[in-house]
């Protein structure tokens, strides 16, 4: 195929679908083969059902978002494309790469191969839509604002969260003691530092996979190896470890403090310090999984 033959092709399928799906003959005819004059995004998952493959669908949710921010923009040219080969529709594609995961991303530039800036961190940065943009734009120089479909979750969750506020004062309107109680506040400002602490503003800015499922050998990871990313589970896992931790030191206060008799104190001390044993030694061995060479550990490795 000549140049613009190639072009008019790949703009007539982008005028119906932001992201273009290719199968083996279309990617070797239109991303491979030269004469190319626009650089392709390349998404290679593995969408079917059977394949199992979850952190590949939430990948596609926001390659699509990303897709249709460049498709209908005012600055959209035929300098960028954006396409897809799934591992069932193009297999011969992924062990022409010598591809062995999914998803991956890679950018096939206009003129030469793709270097090793061009293959998306996926496990470092993140899927989300705006990480995925800013790598575009420094791959290719071409910017795109990415917009998302309105979600009223937000507000409809604060607009009930109100609802529920407003309907306590107004039945409790003559007793607002509620609104004193020193435990239920601690309780709440507790949540949200052990949520902040876990590393969910991490995953929210992000936008990491919940988890990692190996292709080959069907093994799941939930921690990362690397200490500069995360999977959504693990910051659940740490969470939880951390709420253990908070729970024993709150039973050791209560065992030193509270007034009960000396056989339920002695068992809340010793529950306690079960409890920050067990849990300060799954942190310290997550900890220790993450920063290879770390050579301390407690009661487990």
């Amino acid at each position: 195929m000549v140049l613009s033959e190639k072009v008019n092709q790949l703009m007539e399928w982008a005028s119906k679908r932001s992201v273009i799906r290719m199968n083996g003959d279309k990617f070797r005819r239109l991303v491979k083969a030269p004469p190319r004059n626009y650089s392709v995004i390349v998404m290679f998952t593995a969408l079917q059902p059977h394949r199992q493959c979850v952190v590949c669908k939430q990948a596609d949710e926001e390659y699509q978002i990303l897709a249709n921010s460049w498709r209908y923009s005012s600055a959209f040219t035929n300098k960028i494309f954006f396409a897809m080969v799934d591992f069932d529709e193009g297999s011969d594609v992924f062990q022409m790469l010598n591809m062995n995961s999914a998803p991956t991303f890679i950018n096939f530039p206009a003129k030469g191969k793709p270097k090793r800036g061009d293959t998306y961190e996926l496990q470092v940065r993140g899927f989300a839509a705006e990480q995925l943009a800013r790598w575009v734009a420094d791959r290719t120089d071409v910017n795109i604002r990415v917009i998302r479909p309105p979600n009223y979750a937000g507000p409809l969750m604060l607009g009930l969260l109100l609802a529920v506020v407003g309907g306590l004062v107004y039945l409790r309107g003559s007793n607002l003691d509620f609104l004193y109680n020193k435990t239920g506040w601690a309780f709440a400002a507790l949540c949200f530092v052990l949520a902040m602490t876990s590393g969910q503003m991490w995953n929210h800015i992000r936008g990491p996979p919940y988890a990692h499922k190996n292709p080959h050998t069907g093994q799941v990871n939930y921690i990362h190896g690397s200490s500069q990313a995360q999977f959504v589970a693990e910051t659940h896992i740490v969470l939880l470890f951390n709420g253990g931790v908070t729970l024993g030191m709150v039973l050791l206060h209560e065992a030193a403090t509270s007034d009960m008799d000396v056989g339920k104190r002695k068992i809340m001390c010793i529950a306690g310090i079960g409890l920050v044993v067990l849990f300060f030694s799954w942190l310290l061995s997550v900890f220790r999984s993450k920063y290879h060479g770390y050579p301390y550990s407690f009661l487990m490795s």
